[in-house]
């Protein structure tokens, strides 16, 4: 599903190709906003008026997202309905993500789930024929890790709460990977340079920019001029480099560029667009690297973007950086 972190919408999901209704992009907004309250039938069924208002067609990543839906609202036919329509029909090939998804967890033991796995290794091992197997298996490990705890930070603060001993040790364990990752990661880098998708897969190349992205900042800083390069390239994506800039300029002191990075109050828990440099134009830069508009971006985090608001209070937002 699309939770609330940044590297979940990194993924890249292959799609149906259809002609897209206003009717359908408002249901999916729907959905997501219900999905973010915990309302997963209510988004469930969003996302089937969505399907039925375009014909019956739809995104592979909003019937991926249906399925998270139903299978964390206990209806397991429904769930497993999509996931093999884009098994079967889009080729989904990201079997790392769908393993390490922890919404799908109540499917695991049935009897659907491990044909279905089957499938969609099916779908990656035609897709990565040519790869560089070893590399992209090692990087698949790695995503794994990756991914597979912070996919469980939803839960935990929905039922323990963000400052609670069971985040914090969640937080210890991910610090824990992330050192292990990255000391691998940095040597396939400073031995191959930056992997393009046609090397080590689209989640292999996913993997380089996620490990460097979690990384400290002299790491980011060292390693931001090759994935800037490999984007010139063709072997990295615009709208990933988009995160590790944002990312690097705040750490520098600076402003962001793009707002992927959003900043969380301790006081009242709510969460803010980190400083964002010139936001009249945020919406021009975010299309030229791939990025959708800031206002679908930041209701992820149940944020209402107004620019004029975000004006007012940007320079309170810049003094609150300069004291963390």
């Amino acid at each position: 599903m699309k939770h609330t972190t940044l590297i979940i919408l990194l993924f890249v999901l292959v799609h149906l190709t259809f002609g897209q209704s206003a009717q359908y992009s408002s249901y999916v907004r729907v959905a997501d906003s219900l999905y973010n309250v915990n309302d997963f039938k209510g988004a469930a069924n969003a996302y089937s008026r969505a399907f039925q208002a375009n014909g019956w067609k739809g995104f592979a990543t909003d019937r991926y997202n249906a399925a998270c839906s139903w299978a964390l609202a206990s209806v397991p036919d429904s769930a497993f309905f999509q996931l093999y329509r884009i098994a079967t029909k889009a080729d989904y090939k990201n079997y790392s993500h769908i393993i390490a998804d922890a919404d799908l967890n109540s499917l695991h033991n049935d009897k659907r789930w491990k044909p279905l796995l089957e499938i969609i290794q099916r779908n990656k091992d035609k897709a990565e024929a040519n790869l560089n197997k070893p590399l992209a298996n090692k990087l698949d490990s790695i995503y794994t890790e990756d991914q597979m705890y912070r996919q469980q930070m939803d839960g935990i603060e929905k039922r323990h709460g963000w400052e609670s001993k069971e985040m914090r040790n969640l937080w210890r364990i991910i610090h824990e990977k992330d050192s292990v990752n990255l000391v691998k990661v940095k040597a396939i880098l400073d031995k191959y340079g930056w992997l393009g998708a046609d090397v080590v897969g689209e989640t292999g190349n996913a993997t380089l920019f996620l490990v460097i992205q979690h990384s400290d900042q002299a790491t980011q800083e060292k390693y931001l001029p090759m994935m800037r390069e490999a984007v010139k390239n063709g072997k990295a994506q615009g709208s990933s480099l988009a995160l590790l800039e944002d990312r690097v300029a705040l750490g520098q002191g600076k402003l962001q560029i793009y707002g992927s990075q959003i900043g969380r109050d301790p006081d009242t828990q709510q969460y803010y667009i980190s400083p964002l440099l010139d936001p009249d134009n945020v919406d021009k830069r975010r299309a030229e690297v791939g990025l959708g508009p800031l206002s679908e971006y930041v209701s992820h985090w149940q944020i209402k973007w107004n620019v004029a608001q975000y004006k007012k209070d940007l320079p309170a937002l810049i003094e609150k950086r300069k004291t963390k």
